[in-house]
């Protein structure tokens, strides 16, 4: 009988995964290891699967001994979702907590799979086209957040090169469900969408120039999930890097008009160089608690990176997957956002 083991989970993208994991996988049972202080939840969400799910209490960033051997699929999502994390809790999750969930793959004797989630931002801001087969180019980061992350794909890829059965699935920026507008947490665009709503029907939105050049890459949450999923089950994506990115994204400029749209607002642009920009939102008082929009999400705005997308595309477009465009369902955000106060940006950690 497969046996799963999964990290991550509760989380915004392991709650969807997990149950089509074991849906495409007969008898197949689950094993999650879960912060204890997350339990709970995790409980909660995995009963709809009965006893095909076993949540057992622990930490990634501690050596793994869940007393089993024969795992035969590992799904390794856990990591600090969090632009503003330290370097040391950065380390700690993203990287050793990476290291140890390698460690315990190497020690199962039936391992099929190692299926990393990383982030198409292990690129940091590095100029120009940066490819699936790309990681270490030299590269500056924007924050600690993708320095580890990029620290953590170093270590996967090594352990691949090495002969372990690895996946690795790189994310551009993930919203809500495209359908439902659905979301754990508001993060990334939604610092915008937000400021703009709590304005009156003109809106005043700081810019960081290059608006027309520079692009915003993403993705909603269910073509994450469909593309893990499918991509997955293939066995040609087995050694295979996989940028689940937008092949073709708005601009900066493009993306403010749509958000507007959506928001049914008229929105007015004041241009301030990016250090300013941050150094505002960081250090004037006032500023940062008017807006809500972390320093950090700046740099997001001023990316001078863009993304190839050919093996996700190849491998996807025979089951007849593509990414959905922003504007085609950035209304449905905008509703969540509306409906829904009291989620806010915290990190699960």
């Amino acid at each position: 009988m497969a046996t799963v083991f999964f990290t991550g989970y509760p989380g915004f993208l392991g709650s969807e995964l997990l149950p089509r994991i074991l849906a495409r996988r007969d008898g197949a049972t689950a094993l999650c290891i879960v912060q204890p202080k997350f339990a709970a939840l995790a409980r909660e969400r995995a009963a709809p699967l009965g006893d095909r799910v076993r949540i057992v209490e622990g930490d990634i960033t501690s050596p793994i001994d869940v007393g089993v051997d024969d795992v035969t699929e590992i799904f390794h999502l856990a990591a600090v979702y969090d632009l503003a994390v330290s370097r040391d809790l950065g380390m700690r999750v993203n990287v050793d907590g990476t290291r140890n969930v390698l460690n315990f793959a190497a020690s199962q004797k039936s391992l099929e799979r190692f299926h990393y989630i990383s982030t198409c931002y292990v690129s940091g801001r590095y100029p120009g086209l940066f490819h699936e087969s790309d990681l270490v180019l030299g590269q500056s980061f924007n924050n600690h957040y993708e320095e580890t992350k990029y620290l953590a794909e170093v270590e996967v890829q090594r352990r691949m090169r090495s002969g372990m059965p690895v996946t690795i699935y790189r994310p551009s920026v993930v919203v809500g469900d495209s359908a439902t507008g659905a979301t754990q947490k508001f993060d990334g665009p939604y610092f915008v969408m937000q400021w703009v709503l709590r304005q009156p029907r003109v809106a005043v939105l700081p810019t960081t120039g290059g608006t027309k050049r520079y692009r915003f890459n993403v993705v909603p949450r269910d073509f994450i999930i469909e593309a893990i999923d499918t991509l997955s089950a293939k066995r040609e994506s087995l050694g295979k890097v996989y940028q689940l990115a937008d092949p073709d994204p708005m601009t900066i400029d493009e993306t403010i008009k749509t958000i507007a749209s959506a928001t049914q607002h008229t929105i007015v642009r004041v241009f301030l160089p990016r250090f300013a920009a941050k150094l505002a939102l960081q250090y004037v008082p006032g500023v940062y608690r008017l807006m809500r929009i972390p320093p950090a999400a700046v740099d997001y705005f001023n990316h001078p990176t863009s993304y190839d997308t050919t093996n996700a595309r190849a491998d996807l477009a025979v089951e007849g997957i593509a990414v959905p465009r922003l504007r085609d369902y950035v209304e449905n955000l905008v509703s969540f956002v509306r409906a829904h106060p009291e989620i806010g940006s915290a990190a699960m950690v």
